[in-house]
């Protein structure tokens, strides 16, 4: 997909090659805060947040608010790649579908199961996979986390339907959208997550403490910093 010009990003700074892509906003902002020098603000149209700064390893970065689900994703990647991106990992959040998984858990996605309709849309089969190099560099750097495959779908409120992909580690809304653009664009893209929500046998939800949170988004991002040095 080319483009003349983007529409959804409005660039008030430089762009680095190198992407972070977390869902929500406020998150961005929080990564940009603890992890970049003297960030500048990318971007802050549509609400969707974005900042360039020097990374801890002395290079630039762009952490760059994706919103959530599929559609959303895609058009800022999309964009992203248009205005000069070259590799860009996805820091986000997912729901444990697996009992062994534990709220703050690091998950590093080998490939997304493609339940929902962005990915389909941009001609994925039933699966996707990541960026095999900056997966094994994430892998390589994080040896604690687990590696494996997720499910990302359309629904945040589903009631346990993903629970149908019975190889899916956890769910979530972005990657194989991520995944589907950056294949299509030639564009390498990996996928960590930290484990946010988990779900008792009655489909009862336990909800990650925003502290908790954070130190799991820096320790993520910390380690997609290291994979996009490699």
């Amino acid at each position: 997909m080319s483009h003349s010009a983007p529409i959804h990003l409005h660039p008030t700074a430089p762009l680095s090659e190198r992407v972070l892509l977390p869902g929500d906003p406020g998150r961005a902002l929080a990564l940009a805060q603890s992890l970049l020098r003297q960030p500048l603000m990318f971007n802050h149209h549509r609400g969707l947040w974005g900042y360039t700064g020097a990374a801890p390893d002395g290079e630039p970065l762009t952490i760059q608010a994706t919103g959530m689900g599929g559609p959303s994703a895609a058009i800022v990647l999309s964009e992203l790649i248009a205005l000069g991106a070259r590799r860009a990992i996805r820091v986000g959040t997912c729901g444990a579908l697996v009992d062994d998984l534990e709220l703050g858990e690091m998950l590093i996605a080998r490939e997304a199961i493609c339940a929902d309709g962005t990915s389909r849309a941009l001609g994925a089969g039933e699966r996707m996979e990541a960026d095999r190099a900056l997966t094994d560099a994430l892998a390589h750097g994080t040896p604690s986390a687990r590696v494996g495959t997720i499910v990302s779908v359309d629904l945040f409120y589903d009631d346990g339907r993903s629970k149908e992909h019975r190889d899916a580690l956890a769910g979530e809304m972005e990657a194989a959208a991520l995944f589907a653009v950056g294949a299509d664009a030639g564009v390498p893209v990996a996928c960590v997550l930290t484990v946010s929500d988990t779900f008792d046998a009655q489909g009862g939800r336990r909800r990650i403490d925003d502290e908790t949170l954070l130190e799991s988004a820096e320790a993520m991002a910390r380690a997609a910093i290291a994979a996009l040095a490699v």
